[in-house]
């Protein structure tokens, strides 16, 4: 989950949303060397989509896009087909990292509308490339439809990147209320906020295991103390540089912390298999210099790597559809602009 999508690494244009041509399947978009995907689909055609999510039952997404005039991410949900797409929240500020609840209707997601219409402004680049942690961001509920939104967090700093257990019980969420970036949990009503993560340095895009037990997520890599002073400038600006984060793993309560990636790279958006034992996640492991990021598959003891895609621009945010059977993700690959990100879904073959 992301504060900013990070495919902006990858230069942008916003293409024109194409309803027409839903579902349109084509294998020829997978490339040599993807064996695991079989019976590709495209699901959105135009636009900046990302974060696209199954929803308990399998049958619809949540995802966030930039697309017909809207200046900057809101929340849209549609069929798994591609059909049906319609916004969520509310079309003002900017949203992010959406998500159902188990009841399958109610969505879970971070806006910063209560802080005014109009989109935040964006970060200062002449910094290098850096995300804008907004303190504006909490986290909020609402119908499908975008009616009954209920506020969950109404703490100062940024409160965002949130998601919810398979069991149902807890979300876990990214905040800067403590003056640094952790991660928390939390009751499905806003109760019960439990700290989770205390070490400096980023921590975030956490996502649950299967069986509620376990979670991933993304931490800061320092190489030494300058690269911790510049981390703690940049935060007290509301910023982060995250050219640096390693995949790691704890116990649901924030137990039991352990490092999966170690390749100082830009890793994120780690998802786990069904069997808890491995997960998928993204990376700019072998395109640093290209800004090319491809999705690998890793145990989660950090051996047995493996490269899933091979388009050369952008492949990311996997997951798995709760069965385990089909894989959504988001790419570059056949925009009808360069740098167009769109949705596809694929059978998932072992």
């Amino acid at each position: 989950m992301f504060p900013l999508i990070f495919i902006a690494l990858i230069a942008f244009s916003n293409g024109n949303f194409r309803d027409s041509n839903v579902g349109s399947e084509n294998d020829s978009l997978i490339m040599p060397g993807e064996r695991h995907f079989k019976n590709l689909k495209q699901l959105t055609f135009g636009g900046e989509n990302a974060e696209c999510y199954f929803s308990p039952d399998g049958t619809k997404f949540t995802f966030q896009t930039t697309r017909n005039g809207i200046k900057c991410d809101q929340i849209y949900t549609m069929k798994i087909d591609g059909s049906d797409q319609k916004l969520a929240s509310t079309g003002k500020g900017r949203t992010t990292c959406a998500y159902y609840l188990p009841d399958n209707k109610t969505i879970l997601y971070a806006s910063t509308h209560l802080a005014g219409d109009d989109c935040p402004p964006s970060p200062d680049f002449s910094k290098g490339y850096v995300w804008a942690l907004y303190d504006s961001y909490d986290i909020f509920t609402s119908n499908e439809d975008g009616t009954d939104i209920k506020q969950l967090t109404a703490e100062k700093g940024y409160d965002a990147e949130a998601t919810v257990s398979p069991v149902g019980d807890r979300i876990v969420f990214t905040s800067t209320r403590n003056g640094d970036i952790d991660i928390y949990s939390m009751n499905t009503d806003g109760s019960d906020v439990k700290q989770l993560t205390f070490e400096t340095g980023y921590d975030g895009g956490p996502f649950y295991s299967y069986d509620g037990t376990k979670i991933i997520y993304r931490r800061t890599s320092f190489a030494d103390d300058n690269e911790v002073e510049n981390y703690k400038q940049l935060l007290s600006e509301g910023l982060i540089r995250p050219s640096k984060l390693e995949i790691w793993i704890m116990n649901s309560d924030g137990s039991g912390k352990k490092q999966v990636t170690n390749n100082s790279s830009a890793n994120f958006a780690p998802y786990f298999f069904p069997d808890g034992n491995k997960i998928l996640f993204c990376s700019n492991i072998d395109g640093q210099k290209t800004r090319n990021f491809d999705i690998y598959k890793i145990n989660t003891d950090g051996t047995g790597l493996e490269r899933i895609t091979l388009y050369e621009e952008f492949d990311g945010f996997p997951m798995f559809s709760p069965d385990g059977k089909k894989l959504v993700f988001c790419s570059n690959r056949n925009g009808s602009v360069k740098g167009e990100t769109n949705i596809f879904i694929c059978d998932w073959v072992d």
